[in-house]
């Protein structure tokens, strides 16, 4: 045998092992290994939705967010986030008493903005986005309750299941399809699209090549006409669009909002990234590694409870999961730059 022909065999390892979605792929397969000794139940078709269900509620935000940890920053608003675009859309329907689709566009609107406040504010004021995006969530954590119990008297909103367009906005946010035994709700379509459209933007436009080039080193960016300012602001207007339609599903899935949800998911979106492969000082990442990330939660999250442990142990496998992952994901970036 050729030295020639073994040369590409050798050019494909090299290109695997340059994927930052490895890691998270290997541990996948683990976590996938271990709930189907583990349950038996885990197996069958009907788990399957179940478990993608709950992988796209946390990857429909995992998406954005690898997305700016790729372009070098972070957003803890993220979480509180999706509960202001849900109630924003509830109750300026309810007391406007307008076709819901006239509050589902100003919650766009209103998101759209929240998430330009943050690029501009670490534009403007260059502190780090760890704070910008604190002092967000804090606002917004506040704001949730505050005007919640203002307008409606209570913690969460009025129904609204019986107005003008309703149904058809569920029909788009929170409906579902069965194919054979398994149920697949909309959020998992919503899930596919967004990572679609991500790998695409990151590996096919200029865009992508902002976004890197803006994470790794956003002094050297500019020195190249990289519109550093701009690249993350849109990226934090991402984060926003999905959290409008995160909030959306929420709204339209249980009818009524509690404006003290959404606390803590921030973290969860973050973990989803991280695991996929994006690394905490940006340049590294990928949107696909990212879905395996959330699809790892999903698998865990709905994995304990068909292996009857105790569901307090859920956490700790997380956190498990997000060390292993960080560890085998800087192994294989070791591995692919010593290849180079």
């Amino acid at each position: 045998m050729t030295a020639d022909s073994l040369a590409p065999p050798r050019r494909l390892g090299h290109r695997l092992f340059g994927r930052p979605e490895l890691g998270a792929v290997v541990g996948a397969v683990a976590v996938f290994v271990v709930f189907s000794v583990a349950a038996d139940s885990f197996l069958r078709p009907a788990s399957l939705g179940t478990v993608l269900y709950a992988a796209s509620t946390i990857g429909i935000m995992a998406v954005p967010v690898a997305l700016l940890m790729i372009g070098g920053e972070f957003d803890l608003s993220a979480g509180v986030l999706v509960t202001s675009s849900a109630l924003v859309s509830s109750m300026f329907s309810y007391q406007m008493t307008a076709n819901v689709w006239v509050g589902v566009g100003v919650s766009l609107l209103v998101t759209l903005a929240i998430g330009f406040f943050n690029g501009i504010m670490l534009s403007r004021t260059k502190l780090p986005s760890f704070i910008i995006t604190l002092g967000t969530f804090l606002m917004l954590t506040g704001l949730n309750l505050g005007f919640t119990k203002l307008i409606d008297g209570t913690v969460s909103t009025k129904s609204i299941a019986d107005m003008e367009g309703f149904s058809s906005a569920r029909a788009l946010f929170a409906s579902h399809l069965t194919i054979g035994d398994v149920d697949l709700q909309v959020t998992i379509l919503w899930w596919i699209a967004l990572v679609a459209v991500a790998t695409w933007v990151l590996l096919r436009t200029r865009a992508g090549n902002w976004i890197f080039a803006s994470g790794g080193g956003p002094d050297a960016a500019r020195a190249v006409g990289v519109p550093v300012t701009r690249t993350k602001t849109g990226l934090y207007m991402a984060v926003a669009f999905c959290a409008w339609i995160s909030g959306q599903h929420l709204l339209f899935s249980f009818d009524v909002v509690q404006s003290g949800e959404g606390i803590g998911n921030e973290f969860l979106y973050i973990i989803a990234a991280v695991i996929g492969g994006c690394l905490m000082t940006g340049g590294y990442g990928s949107a696909i590694g990212s879905a395996v990330g959330a699809f790892i939660f999903g698998m865990t999250s709905k994995g304990i409870v068909y292996a009857e442990w105790n569901p307090d142990w859920f956490k700790f496998f997380l956190g498990a999961m997000l060390l292993l992952a960080t560890l085998l994901n800087a192994w294989v970036r070791k591995r692919a730059e010593a290849a180079k």
